[in-house]
């Protein structure tokens, strides 16, 4: 019983987690006695070799709405399909609420072109060479939501050789 414990424990620790605020927000709730004060924090944790997750956390102080959604972030890790040159397979949309997303794989060296919360969401997944857009909404969560939802809706060139039932070198010929 107890190595099963520490198997668990090491293979928690094998994986080094890398979280990010995005934001803290200072959030009201009206009610009966006057104004309750909280506050909601935006965390996206992602270990640079292929997970990232987006998560929120609300709580009365700071630093327990930043635990909050570090676990809420760990309940939403999504695999993220990266090539040889760490860049994304082919050119993506993704959207959440009123933001829109536009990914495109760049070539080596190119670095992370992406701005606001995209940009952490690339930077934590191990995403080094992208060129990212944001269109419409402004608002931080709903730009890393479209951000993950982008990623997780690509494809690999394994996988569109078996959807199309060739081989992967007859791929683009």
């Amino acid at each position: 019983m107890i190595n099963k414990r520490n198997n668990y424990k090491q293979k928690d620790q094998e994986v080094n987690w890398e979280e990010r605020v995005i934001q803290v927000a200072r959030v009201t709730k009206v009610v009966k006695g006057g104004k309750k004060l909280s506050f909601r924090a935006i965390i996206i944790v992602g270990n640079t070799k292929g997970q990232v997750g987006v998560g929120i956390g609300k709580a009365s102080d700071v630093v327990g709405a930043v635990k909050k959604g570090v676990s809420d972030a760990k309940k939403h890790i999504i695999e993220v399909s990266l090539t040889k040159d760490y860049s994304i397979p082919h050119k993506i949309h993704g959207n959440s609420g009123a933001a829109a997303v536009i990914m495109r794989p760049s070539a080596p060296g190119s670095g992370v072109i992406a701005g606001g919360s995209i940009r952490t969401v690339l930077e934590l997944a191990g995403i080094r060479n992208i060129l990212a857009k944001q269109l419409g909404s402004n608002n931080a969560l709903n730009n890393a939501r479209a951000a993950i939802n982008a990623l997780v809706n690509l494809k690999t060139f394994k996988q569109t050789a078996l959807n199309r039932d060739i081989e992967i070198n007859n791929l683009y010929n």
